[in-house]
């Protein structure tokens, strides 16, 4: 289940966690975090095994289909898309942003 962090939860959040719920589907190993950072931005996060051996580059072109298909608005919402191996979770400086944000001022 795609985790939302968010207590206030809007359409458009909401559609992201979506259509992410059906990349989960498929990778049974995956743990997808969302959330808002401000009214702008929305932060995922896709840990997921099946990206070891898998190019960054690669890793975002498999996970933009799915969220190709929602409208340009809502993928224009999208400012960070973290996808990473458990091994790589330790040693990322932009999961500890991710986890740690930095307060937005929007």
């Amino acid at each position: 289940m795609v985790s939302i962090r968010d207590k206030n939860i809007d359409d458009c959040l909401q559609a992201v966690a979506d259509a992410l719920a059906k990349y989960e589907e498929q990778h049974a190993n995956a743990e997808i975090e969302v959330y808002r950072q401000n009214s702008a931005s929305i932060r995922v996060r896709i840990v997921d095994s099946d990206f070891d051996g898998v190019s960054k580059a690669d890793r975002h072109d498999i996970i933009w289909a799915f969220v190709e298909n929602l409208p340009e608005d809502q993928q224009a919402e999208i400012s960070v898309l973290l996808l990473l191996t458990p091994d790589e979770l330790k040693m990322s400086f932009a999961n500890f942003e991710f986890d740690h944000p930095i307060p937005s001022r929007l």
